[in-house]
């Protein structure tokens, strides 16, 4: 039998595993020895790094089970099952009985998870919204068909019915949005125009950030036959950016001539997790900011004086990643109306291309 019990914090249980599940795929193994979890949700958590083999994270699901392991899982906190209104003011773009477009702000996360269950776009929109939501897979909330990142900025669309959500996913799923954004990059993608088409796989080392497929890993492996190949040929998933420099900033060094920095359109064929901050950073151009896929913080430019103590300075002090969505436009899935949205970047980052682009060249 399973021991199974309440470890010293509430939020956590022990499991010893016993030896008849020895060998068993850990995502498999745990629905079974704590039943409150789904296979679904065990493997989420897995995934997070909360399962823990004496006192060390386990982050595959394909684990094999060690037969007397002591098994920490670290319990995410309860959510509400259904987000709460709240009075949350909201940039709207446009609206009618089947959408709702809006210019999201810096900081705000779209959809309510552990550690973020209020103050989120959801949240807003059922305030907004109600008394206008006939129901999404008969709930009455807001249908969310593509996200921005907490601290991207900019326009997003969601559905306030059922047949729109449907018409609205298909787009997105057929590729048929027009979707451009701006970022702006530590250094300059060579070349100044391209194509970045490259797999994204969750991170082997760090399950809260995505990463290109390596595919040279396995293609000169003597195992390339049977599980080894059909492993391969799904890792990741299929990745496009389609990228054009719009403006270069400054200057690396005194001799190369390489721009310090840029202002870029990305316009996406895909939508992949942290896609444009993943691809961008792959070919050499990270977002200025990103905490998370930059190796360098600040700035790296030549030249002395006031513009160049200023920008360097904005550019060391910018916390986030810079980049906005500009461009949402598709067809009206119900009305077949075009729609076409623009907008500005937020002040933040209006200010910071201010400052790069006084710099000396």
């Amino acid at each position: 039998m399973t021991d199974f019990h309440e470890d010293d914090a509430a939020e956590s249980v022990v499991i010893i595993a016993p030896p008849e599940f020895a060998g068993e795929r850990l995502d498999k193994w745990l629905p079974i020895a704590a039943p409150e979890l789904s296979r679904s949700r065990a493997k989420s958590i897995i995934e997070k790094g909360d399962v823990l083999l004496d006192d060390k994270p386990i982050t595959s699901p394909k684990h094999k089970v060690v037969s007397e392991g002591r098994y920490v899982i670290l319990m995410p906190p309860p959510v509400d099952a259904e987000p709460q209104a709240e009075n949350i003011p909201i940039d709207v773009l446009f609206e009618d009985e089947h959408l709702i477009i809006i210019n999201k702000p810096v900081g705000m996360v779209v959809h309510p998870a552990p550690g973020a269950t209020s103050g989120t776009l959801v949240n807003a929109l059922l305030h907004h919204c109600a008394g206008q939501l006939p129901g999404i897979g008969g709930v009455a909330r807001p249908g969310i068909v593509h996200r921005l990142d907490k601290d991207t900025s900019g326009v997003m669309v969601c559905a306030k019915t059922e047949f729109a959500h449907t018409g609205l996913s298909s787009l997105f799923h057929a590729h048929f949005m027009e979707r451009a954004y701006l970022a702006v990059t530590r250094g300059a993608p060579r070349p100044l125009l391209g194509k970045i088409e490259a797999r994204i796989e969750r991170s082997k080392t760090d399950r809260k950030k995505m990463s290109v497929v390596r595919e040279s890993r396995l293609t000169a492996s003597a195992e390339w036959h049977g599980e080894y190949e059909e492993d391969f040929q799904q890792r990741g998933k299929h990745a496009v950016t389609n990228y054009k420099v719009l403006e270069q900033f400054g200057k690396v060094d005194a001799s190369s001539g390489l721009p310090a920095a840029t202002l870029t359109e990305c316009r996406l064929e895909t939508g992949r997790t942290h896609q444009i901050r993943v691809h961008m950073a792959h070919i050499g151009a990270p977002l200025l900011g990103d905490q998370t896929y930059g190796r360098y913080r600040g700035l790296k430019a030549h030249g002395s004086g006031p513009a160049y103590d200023n920008a360097t300075s904005i550019c060391k002090d910018f916390k986030r990643q810079a980049l906005h969505a500009a461009i949402l436009g598709f067809e009206h899935p119900v009305t077949g109306e075009a729609l076409r949205f623009e907008t500005q970047p937020p002040q933040d980052m209006l200010e910071l291309l201010d400052a790069l682009r006084k710099l000396p060249s």
